[in-house]
């Protein structure tokens, strides 16, 4: 009934951010995956509830934008000490993380403010997307797939080898610094829409599931992509008629369809 013409526009711009950010997510997750960097993009969800809760404090009527700007500069000092030091990956995302998370809880509750107004980015409600909103999503899906298309084989390169990347002449900083950004700017603007909970999991699901079935590099990109769409999609049904979280709806079809992949993968 959602789907008649002249009613119920939430679900319908819900639908269409769904359309969008399915594809968006699905393209980013194959990178996330190909170079290990699921930890990094959870670490990155924390920095952008941070610089929503400085945005906040600070009075700004979107607070948002306050966050973009948090996360893009966290994530660009984040790839900055993973490049120039001798500080193991891990260590140095978990620090980043942990840094983030307690310094958005400390600004929020500063002065005994309550942290309820925040609750909504912990799960999470696409359907208070507005056309705007859509728009400048469709506008971030462009760009990715811009920076996708010239820029694929030097990025694969530096993931698979960086050292013979450096040979040829590719900027691998400058890469990692472009994806690093692009997947700060995706969390923070989905973030209030999917849920920080289960923000990663949509960067991590499509790229994981395809990997168990692909035989080739095409492949792998086009199932990550139409296996986010159709969860997605799926997902948004399923919390539309039972009523429940469409972030977390989303996120357990992912989580199914990443299992029947390792059933195809193990009977290969």
């Amino acid at each position: 009934e959602w789907a008649e013409s002249g009613s119920m526009y939430f679900m319908k711009n819900a639908l269409l951010a769904v359309l969008v950010i399915s594809p968006l997510f699905g393209i980013l997750s194959t990178r996330v995956v190909h170079s290990r960097m699921s930890f990094f993009s959870d670490a990155l969800g924390h920095s952008a509830f941070t610089g929503m809760a400085i945005g906040a404090l600070c009075g700004f009527a979107e607070p948002a934008w306050a966050a973009v700007v948090f996360a893009v500069v966290s994530a660009l000092l984040l790839a900055l000490v993973r490049q120039k030091t001798h500080v193991a990956s891990d260590t140095a995302i978990s620090v980043f993380s942990s840094a983030a998370v307690a310094l958005g809880i400390f600004l929020s509750t500063l002065g005994g403010q309550s942290f309820t107004k925040f609750n909504n980015l912990l799960i999470g409600d696409i359907l208070s997307v507005a056309p705007g909103e859509i728009g400048l999503l469709a506008l971030i899906l462009l760009g990715v797939v811009i920076l996708w298309v010239t820029s694929f084989n030097p990025m694969m390169l530096s993931s698979v080898h960086q050292a013979l990347a450096d040979s040829r002449g590719i900027r691998v900083v400058w890469k990692n610094f472009l994806f690093t950004a692009a997947i700060a700017v995706v969390v923070t603007i989905t973030m209030t829409w999917v849920g920080l909970l289960v923000i990663n999991a949509l960067l991590v699901l499509p790229g994981a599931a395809a990997r168990n079935v692909a035989r080739n590099l095409p492949q792998y990109h086009l199932v990550s992509v139409v296996g986010g769409l159709v969860c997605g999609i799926g997902g948004l049904l399923v919390s539309y008629y039972l009523g429940a979280s469409t972030g977390a709806s989303i996120t357990l079809l992912l989580a199914v369809w990443f299992f029947v992949s390792l059933l195809f993968r193990t009977s290969r």
